[in-house]
């Protein structure tokens, strides 16, 4: 048997923008591998199991409902206050689920990246599809309900006309939530405080990207803050899915260029900063 059969040569990484898709396409079996163990464990031993996928998004847009829409009055464009939030929130968990998941990437496989190599760019990665399976399961519970307030209670509610643009969105949410996941991952490897910091600073930032709220609200209740939550690429990018699924709220083009901008150098720069780091994290944590 010759060399070429069995010795597969490791090389450092020499661009400072390297994501090698062939290697990665070589071991796709393992990244399969990776996003079914995150599908399968999440909820294993537990009584519910799968069913938190959808409790956790309906008893919120409950909880959302009757604070900011019965006990605050805020208006939501002539939507059910209910189907309002859950769009928000079902794009809002697919965001917080990249983050949070990536964002420890290398503390919580340090010991299986110091036995064997494999492209470590598929653990995120992996992150990022099976939170893709999640909201698939939310979005379809959405959908539900979409069609219940529909044919049922007889309300007048019609998507987009750009409805077209709701691959962008979520593709814009998983490439903020991806880049800035490995950035925290990066620094996770020296500066520990930082999982804190990201465990409750994800909730925080929830209330400053229009989750439960429209745009319009926060510049009419708010015009000398607002500019704050317009500047949120991920308010942007929330307003512009629940425009495309339920046609509240306004689209506004250069938010959405300045977002999926925005989003694109998150990823590039997570990547650079990914790609440094795993050469030397085996010997911080």
């Amino acid at each position: 048997m010759s060399d070429k059969d069995w010795l597969y040569e490791i090389k450092p990484k020499g661009k400072l923008i390297d994501l090698n898709l062939k290697e990665i396409w070589r071991y796709r079996d393992l990244l399969v591998l990776f996003v079914k163990r995150d599908i399968v464990t999440v909820y294993k031993q537990t009584v519910l199991g799968p069913l938190w996928f959808l409790i956790q998004p309906l008893f919120t847009s409950v909880v959302f409902t009757l604070v900011f829409n019965t006990f605050a009055d805020i208006k939501t464009g002539g939507v059910p206050p209910f189907l309002f939030n859950l769009a928000g929130i079902t794009l809002w968990n697919y965001f917080k689920e990249c983050l949070t998941s990536s964002s420890s990437t290398f503390t919580a496989n340090a010991s299986l990246f110091g036995k064997v190599y494999f492209p470590r760019f598929i653990v995120p990665a992996s992150k990022v599809l099976s939170g893709l399976f999640k909201y698939g399961i939310q979005l379809l519970i959405f959908v539900i309900f979409y069609l219940y307030f529909v044919f049922v209670k007889d309300i007048d509610i019609l998507p987009s006309i750009y409805v077209w643009l709701f691959p962008l969105a979520i593709l814009n949410m998983a490439l903020l939530g991806l880049g800035i996941g490995m950035i925290l991952s990066s620094m996770t490897t020296k500066y520990r405080d930082l999982t804190i910091l990201v465990s409750f600073g994800i909730n925080l930032l929830m209330y400053l990207s229009a989750v439960m709220y429209p745009l319009s609200e926060a510049k009419i209740k708010s015009p000398d803050w607002a500019w704050i939550i317009e500047a949120n690429p991920l308010a942007q990018v929330i307003e512009l899915y629940r425009n495309l699924l339920l046609g509240t709220g306004d689209i506004s083009f250069s938010g959405l260029g300045i977002s999926s901008c925005i989003a694109i150098i998150a990823f590039l720069v997570g990547l650079v900063i990914f790609n440094r780091t795993e050469k030397t994290f085996i010997d911080t944590v």
